[in-house]
C-alpha cells in the first residue's frame, strides 16, 4: 500500500493567532471539500505545520481561568499574549525554542479513534526524545508526554498535547519543550494540573539542544509512526 503524503511547513517564528487562522483555513479548505456532492475520498489534503510563539498562554475549551495566575495588566506587562482557543485541554504556554507542531489531517483516510491519533502524537514525541536517551511516558488519565510520571513528586511534563477534530479533519496538536525557558510555566496550572512539574529536552540532560535537529527527529518520527512520507511545501 502506498504511502500517504503530508505536506510539510516550517512557518518559522509567527505570532499565535496567525498560525492559528492559517490552520483554521486549511481545516475548512478540508471541510468544504468534504462538504461537496462531487467529494472523493482522495481530494483532501495532509499537512504537518511546524512554528514558534512569541510568549503567550492559550486556554483549552475545558479549561478553568483560575488556572491563570496573572491578570490581564500582568500579562501585557510582561509581554505574554492570551488566547481562548477550540482545543481540548486546558491552559499552556507557547514560546521560542519550543516545537510546535500542528497536524491537519484527515482522519477518516487513517482512523476514526481521536484516542488513536493522541497516541500516536505522543509515540511521535516518545521516540524523538529516545533518540536523546530520555524515557518519554505516558501518564494514566492525562494526555501529553511526561518523564517519571508514576513517580509520585518527580512526574514533569514534557509535552503537551490539545486537538481540535471538524468532520474528522485535525487541527492544533503538540508542543515540545526543547530549550524553552521554563520560568514562564510558574504563571500557570500547566494544563491544570497541579503539583506537577514541567521540563524539556535542555533541562533533563543539561545541555542546550540544536532544534533544527530536534525538528528532523520529529519529522522522521512522524513518518514512521503515521506511516506517511512528508513534501516539502511548495513555496508560492
Amino acid at each position: 500500500m502506498d504511502k500517504q503524503h503530508v505536506i510539510f511547513e516550517d512557518l518559522g517564528k509567527m505570532d499565535y493567532k496567525v498560525a492559528w487562522d492559517y490552520q483554521e483555513k486549511l481545516l475548512q479548505e478540508n471541510v468544504a471539500i468534504k462538504s461537496n456532492a462531487k467529494f472523493q475520498e482522495s481530494s483532501t489534503n495532509h499537512y504537518l505545520l511546524f512554528v514558534e510563539h512569541p510568549a503567550v498562554y492559550t486556554l483549552g475549551r475545558s479549561g478553568k481561568m483560575e488556572n491563570v495566575l496573572l491578570n490581564e495588566k500582568q500579562l501585557e506587562e510582561k509581554g505574554i499574549q492570551f488566547f481562548r482557543t477550540n482545543r481540548g485541554g486546558d491552559i499552556t504556554f507557547h514560546g521560542e525554542e519550543q516545537i510546535v507542531g500542528y497536524p491537519i489531517l484527515d482522519l477518516e483516510k487513517f482512523y476514526t479513534d481521536i484516542g488513536k491519533y493522541l497516541r500516536n502524537l505522543e509515540e511521535v514525541i516518545i521516540l524523538t526524545l529516545k533518540e536523546y536517551g530520555i524515557i518519554g511516558s505516558r501518564s494514566s488519565g492525562e494526555t501529553g508526554v511526561w518523564i517519571d510520571p508514576e513517580i509520585l513528586g518527580k512526574e514533569r511534563k514534557i509535552c503537551a498535547l490539545g486537538v481540535r477534530t471538524s468532520r474528522w479533519i485535525t487541527m492544533h496538536g503538540f508542543a515540545l519543550n526543547v530549550n524553552t525557558d521554563l520560568t514562564y510555566f510558574n504563571n500557570i496550572v500547566p494544563c491544570g494540573i497541579q503539583n506537577k512539574q514541567v521540563t524539556s529536552i535542555e533541562k533533563e540532560l543539561s545541555v542546550k539542544i540544536d532544534l533544527e535537529e530536534v525538528k528532523k527527529k520529529v519529522k522522521d518520527n512522524f513518518e514512521k509512526v503515521f506511516h506517511v512520507t512528508l513534501l516539502n511545501k511548495i513555496q508560492d
